[in-house]
């Protein structure tokens, strides 16, 4: 990241159902922080035309598109928890178009705030996954036990108790991340309990 002095760039990381997009989000209400989230840069990337779209049709062929020439996501989602070759493969493609996305964003915002410090909070799903956690000054993990993400993902996802364990076996194990975090925001509990968290951990990023 570029011009650290003006700029707080915190990553918000955890595991599939542990809720860190609601953190990330209400981390940016408190502190009026800018928010950038890399699965929305991805998914923006697989846009007809889109540098991730034209990557993937050169390095996977018509496999995964539809007739009006748009990624099936459903089959890739599909493929991508089943084939671990496969998902290497498309991180590979898509993890440095969002990194430097990602940079550049935050390079064109600080360099419109050069008087006062610029503040950044990016959920990160697969961040330590990606060796993405030197980019930021301070990285966030999201906890939740094992029982709260299974519930969130069946009811979020509409899946079967074994597809969501399949999905979360996909990604680096959740107390391990933890373990790697300079902060850990636990959301097991009541989500009122959690915004108390997030509420001490403003004093800590900022």
């Amino acid at each position: 990241m570029t011009q650290q002095a003006q700029t707080s760039v915190v990553a918000v990381s955890g595991g599939m159902g542990s809720g860190k997009s609601s953190v990330a989000v209400y981390l940016c209400e408190i502190s009026g922080a800018r928010g950038l989230n890399a699965d929305t840069i991805c998914r923006r990337l697989l846009e007809p035309e889109e540098p991730g779209w034209l990557a993937v049709r050169k390095a996977f062929g018509e496999r995964f598109f539809l007739a009006d020439k748009r990624i099936d996501r459903f089959l890739l989602r599909k493929v991508l928890f089943e084939d671990y070759v496969f998902r290497r493969e498309l991180d590979a493609i898509l993890h440095p178009l969002a990194r430097t996305e990602i940079n550049e964003c935050i390079k064109k915002e600080s360099g419109r705030h050069l008087q006062t410090p610029s503040r950044f909070v990016v959920e990160v799903p697969l961040l330590y996954e990606a060796h993405w956690e030197h980019d930021f000054s301070q990285v966030v993990v999201v906890y939740a036990d094992a029982t709260a993400c299974l519930r969130r993902i069946m009811l979020r996802d509409r899946i079967s108790e074994a597809e969501a364990e399949k999905a979360i076996g996909s990604q680096m194990s959740l107390p391990h991340k933890a373990l790697l975090a300079d902060h850990v925001i636990d959301n097991s509990g009541s989500w009122s309990d959690t915004c108390l968290q997030i509420m001490h951990l403003l004093d800590l990023l900022w």
